[in-house]
Parts: C-alpha cells; structure tokens; sequence
C-alpha cells in the first residue's frame, strides 16, 4: 500500500518456507499488527492468524499461505481481494481447501468472512500437557487446526487423548472436530497401535451428540475426508441437515455426502483388519460429481437449488 506522498508504504516480504511476512513501515501513517503499532522505519514479522492494519485502523488483512495446483482438491474459496473495505464485526478468513503441494503462493486477504459461535463449553478435565505436537511450527495455513486446538476459546470438549472443538467454517447446523492430542497428520499415517485412539475419538464423537440439544431431530455422521485439506488427524461429527452459509460449492457437498467421506466404523474396522487406511487413488474425481440429494439421490443443477430442495426434507 502506498499513498501519493508515499505517507502509508509498507514494505511486505514474505518467506514462504518459514510461513511468516515481514512489514516494514516506510511512510509515517500508523500501521499494526494486531493492533500493536509497527512505527516508522521498523519492521515486524506477521503470522497467519494475525491481523494487519493500514491507515488508521481502517482496512484490515491477514496473510495466508497456499499451495497452488491446477489439480488441486479442494480450490480456495476466496480468491485474493483488491477492493479495501472497513473490517466488519468479525474478521476471518474463508477456508481453503487444497491438497497437492506444488507452487507456494501468498495472499493478504481482505478479511470479511464471518465464522460459526465459538463459545466454549466448560469442562473439568485439565488440559493435556507435554505434547509435541504444541511446540510444532503452525505458520503454514494447513497447520490451523494445530493451533485451534491449542486454544481454550473453541475447545467445546477436552480430556487426556483427544479435544473437540467447533469446525470454523461448518458445513451444517452442528459440525464438530475430534482431533487427537497426538501429532498424527492423517490417515495415512495410522497403524494398528493407532486402534484404540481411533475407536476413542468415534466414542468422543458420540457423546457430543448425545447432548446436542437437537440429537432427537437430526440425523448425524462420524468420519474422515478421504483427502484431507488440514494437517492432523481429525475426525468431522457432523449433522446430515447441511444447513449452513458456509456450504457453498459442489466440492463442499461432495466431500460429505459420497465415498469421499469414510465412515469412522468403516475406517476403524479397515485398520483393525489391515492394519491401515487405503484410499482410492480417484477419490478427488468424487468432488466432481453431479450435485444430488443425499437423502432422496434427486440431481440438483446448483447449489442454491439444492439448498431450497433441501428444505422440503427438513418439515418432514
């Protein structure tokens, strides 16, 4: 950003291996990084997750890492944005989904998306101490849920092996996460000793269903993207009205509603008899599927469309 007079230039560097940028304040307009003044001719590294201010407060933005792909299996959901609008109520990143690690890319975003209440459910369980997995490098944005984990205002659920928090941007009424306290960084990384963990967290999963307010009325399902865009195992608990304005591509229905999704029963059983997880090495064709109504299979041509049909099975 500069002015004319160049009052409010920044210098911006980033260095994608070590996941941060680094601003440097040339022009005399007060600039911050979470809401801590830089000051003129100083220079400060930002993270993912922090939030840059220019001129006055007035236009916020965060960094996000990428990986960018022509094949990629699920696209970001927000492309860079130029336009410079004052930052509304909440200040947050869409998701980006994308897997295939090829050319990195970095992106100040504009930030915009609002995301799902947070608020934490009290638990008497200490937190787990002494894992490895909290002094890991989370710069990168496929290590955000590392960092979620971490922090006690989306943790809804918590004790000695595994933590539930909220997903940030759900795809229904009610979607939680089930992660391991344990660094595992994804299905292909599980092995027979991984067993009882597995079978841990689906337990875990049960319970926060069992005091969701709604479980008379809602149907839900437990189970892992074939694909996963997020380092660290998580297991998604997730209710089947998919009644969310976050749900908003084909590659986002898909993903929950095909083979793309392995059932946690399924997933357990495949472990206890192999020893491991197989997945198909088309399941990113899954994503391209027709869009079609989980309940009653009829094809739908968008997803607005689909939203509105949707809503037939919910008064039933």
């Amino acid at each position: 950003h500069a002015s004319a007079r160049g009052e409010g230039f920044l210098l911006l560097k980033a260095d994608c291996n070590k996941g941060y940028v680094t601003v440097k304040q040339i022009g005399v307009n007060p600039t911050s990084v979470d809401l801590v003044d830089v000051g003129k001719d100083e220079e400060v590294k930002m993270r993912p997750g922090q939030v840059l201010h220019i001129v006055n407060k007035l236009y916020p933005f965060v960094v996000q890492f990428g990986e960018e792909s022509e094949e990629s299996v699920m696209e970001a959901e927000e492309k860079i944005q130029t336009e410079k609008r004052p930052c509304e109520d909440s200040c947050e990143n869409d998701d980006i989904e994308n897997v295939p690690k090829k050319a990195k890319k970095m992106e100040v975003v504009d930030t915009q998306s609002s995301s799902a209440d947070l608020r934490p459910s009290k638990s008497s369980v200490s937190p787990h101490e002494g894992t490895t997995s909290r002094k890991e490098h989370l710069g990168h944005w496929s290590q955000g849920l590392k960092s979620s984990m971490q922090d006690p205002k989306v943790q809804v659920y918590k004790d000695e092996k595994t933590v539930v928090i909220k997903d940030k941007y759900p795809k229904a009424r009610y979607h939680w996460l089930v992660l391991p306290w344990d660094s595992i960084s994804s299905l292909k990384s599980v092995t027979r000793e991984h067993l009882g963990l597995l079978e841990h967290m689906h337990a875990v999963g049960q319970k926060m269903i069992q005091q969701c307010p709604a479980k008379e009325s809602l149907e839900f399902r437990l189970g892992y993207h074939a694909i996963p865009s997020m380092s660290q195992l998580h297991l998604h608990v997730i209710s089947q009205d998919f009644d969310s304005p976050a749900l908003k591509t084909k590659k986002h229905w898909n993903s929950f509603t095909t083979e793309y999704f392995l059932n946690s029963e399924e997933v357990i059983e495949m472990v206890r008899s192999k020893g491991k997880v197989t997945v198909n090495d088309q399941a990113s064709e899954l994503l391209k599927l027709p869009l079609r109504c989980h309940l009653c299979k009829q094809q739908l041509s968008t997803i607005p469309q689909l939203k509105e049909h949707l809503k037939k099975h919910w008064t039933k």
